[in-house]
């Protein structure tokens, strides 16, 4: 089917009630792992590209992109395109012209006012050319003479009130906060603070968006969109199912060289953590 466009499918999961299972991809396997879990569960997905992706593959946007875009066309439920944690501006203008309908603009790290400025220009510009922008605030500090706390430092917590704010003076489209998860985590034991979800639920009028998902455990991850949360955001979880499943099968053929059958093992893998987390998040 044709590309789905990312507002589309935040709109629909916002109206229903259900999380919007957002999956990093790295390699061809991880975004044909994607569509095929996200099959198997019955549900939409996004294909995620970061700008650390696409730093992998030479800085050249294109070739990976072109390929996710041939594996979300050949998939049997809407999928559509996001490319994330963007700090390059260049890099944001390539977007739309290599098939994605939505991006998150990175300036977690300035200082509160620059990244407020400089996260309004992107959005502004996103939305002349139909890109659906997201951002990322985290709790801003610098008060007091306190360091700035990034948007994933532990601890970190969006304020609800300094949120709304944000998303009126930026204009953005959804809003990634910290509510108690860690990019990379490797182990399932973030804690997240449900009555904030709630409170910035109520607060935000855009679709709330968790970052470093792979580390909430699959209650928690219910309980978050229950709360309000919309777009989850999953790509560790990937990575630990596609290396041991490599790890395993050159363990059981030490003579081995066909990377085909490796990666076979790798997808198969990554397919079923799809499956299981698209289920667990896109549930009523």
């Amino acid at each position: 089917m044709p590309l789905a466009r990312t507002s589309d499918l935040l709109a629909t999961a916002s109206a229903e009630k259900r999380g919007l299972p957002a999956f990093n991809v790295i390699t061809l396997e991880h975004a044909e792992a994607i569509a095929a879990g996200a099959e198997a569960a019955g549900t939409p997905v996004v294909l995620q590209l970061s700008q650390n992706a696409v730093a992998f593959r030479g800085g050249r946007l294109l070739p990976i992109a072109r390929a996710c875009a041939e594996v979300a066309a050949a998939a049997r439920v809407p999928v559509s395109l996001h490319l994330d944690h963007v700090e390059d501006v260049d890099l944001l203008r390539a977007a739309p012209a290599a098939g994605f309908s939505s991006a998150m603009f990175d300036a977690s790290a300035l200082p509160h006012d620059e990244n407020v400025k400089a996260t309004a220009e992107a959005a502004a510009w996103a939305h002349r050319h139909g890109l659906h922008l997201e951002a990322e605030l985290g709790r801003v500090g610098g008060k007091n003479g306190e360091p700035p706390l990034g948007a994933h430092a532990p601890g970190a917590r969006t304020d609800p009130a300094e949120a709304a704010r944000y998303v009126a003076d930026t204009a953005v489209d959804a809003l990634a906060v910290a509510v108690g998860s860690s990019h990379a985590m490797t182990s399932r034991t973030a804690s997240l603070d449900h009555a904030l979800i709630r409170e910035l639920a109520a607060a935000v009028p855009v679709p709330l968006v968790l970052h470093g998902s792979s580390g909430v455990p699959d209650a928690a991850l219910a309980e978050a969109v229950a709360a309000g949360m919309v777009k989850i955001n999953i790509g560790t979880a990937l990575n630990l199912a596609y290396t041991p499943a490599v790890r395993d099968h050159l363990a059981a053929h030490p003579a081995a060289t066909d990377p085909r059958r490796y990666l076979t093992a790798a997808r198969e893998a990554m397919t079923r953590t799809v499956e299981q987390l698209a289920r667990v998040v896109s549930a009523r």
